[in-house]
């Protein structure tokens, strides 16, 4: 099982960091969230929320690792609240 921790991000651009370890030990760190612009969890703006799903959904193919995916389901998911999203995805794609 692969576990993910979420962390504020190092890079100024970047929003958050997550961190995905593997069973064999080895991680992936992805950088996602561009930091100047605002996101569902913090203008709570479902019509803005439907724009960016529509534009970005299909960027959805492949390795659920990758940071369109990680902005898709916990910055832009169904709920304001940023924990709930990370639940979620964690949920949706067997992370721990």
């Amino acid at each position: 099982m692969i576990t993910l921790t979420i962390t504020t991000s190092d890079k100024s651009e970047k929003k958050f960091k997550a961190v995905f370890t593997k069973p064999d030990g080895k991680t992936k760190t992805v950088h996602f969230g561009s930091s100047p612009h605002q996101d569902y969890t913090q203008h709570h703006n479902k019509d803005r929320r439907t724009l960016y799903r529509q534009r970005h959904e299909k960027d959805l193919k492949g390795d659920p690792m990758r940071a369109g995916y990680l902005s898709y389901y916990i910055l832009w998911g169904n709920s304001t609240n940023i924990q709930t999203n990370i639940r979620s995805f964690k949920s949706k794609y067997n992370f721990v």
